[in-house]
């Protein structure tokens, strides 16, 4: 890993505890009752975000969540490894009890290289790794996302620390 990449991480991961309640009590505020024009402003500041945080230099998420793979996800990626689904699974995911849903056995993620934070299988990846951290959406709908992302993610705290300076909760 790049010096780079370590120190990005490392800022993020000593910011992070310190604004917890904060960010989490803004996006709980911003859940309950979004302003009007939030997704013109969220759109604004997601642009101001995106020139200033590269994924390549954290990979985070990839270091530390893992994604849902939905069956198209499953048909799709067995297919490029020449194995069947079941194959995939065996050999990759569990099935998450509660949610059922397929979810990776090991962290980092096992597509993740962890010399250049690049994935392995990028053009074909899960639905859930190329939406995330899912900034772009309508925020109305993703905040209670972004509570979960904003621990893991820089993006989405960088998003969320330039939302509270620009939108007033109450």
């Amino acid at each position: 890993m790049s010096e780079k990449q370590v120190n990005t991480l490392r800022k993020f991961k000593q910011q992070m505890p310190k604004n917890r309640r904060r960010f989490r009590t803004f996006l709980t505020k911003l859940e309950k009752k979004a302003p009007k024009g939030i997704e013109k402003i969220t759109a604004a500041i997601e642009k101001e975000v995106w020139q200033e945080v590269d994924c390549l230099t954290c990979a985070n998420c990839c270091k530390t969540m893992t994604p849902t793979f939905t069956a198209a996800d499953l048909k799709r990626i067995s297919a490029h490894f020449g194995q069947t689904v079941e194959e995939f699974k065996e050999k990759w995911l569990y099935k998450e009890r509660g949610s059922g849903d397929w979810m990776n056995k090991k962290q980092p993620c096992q597509f993740l290289n962890l010399k250049d934070n690049k994935c392995s299988i990028y053009e074909i990846r899960p639905d859930d790794c190329a939406g995330f951290p899912h900034l772009p959406k309508r925020m109305k709908d993703y905040v209670h996302v972004h509570k979960q992302n904003v621990e893991y993610c820089p993006a989405t705290y960088k998003m969320v620390e330039k939302m509270i300076g620009q939108i007033d909760v109450k």
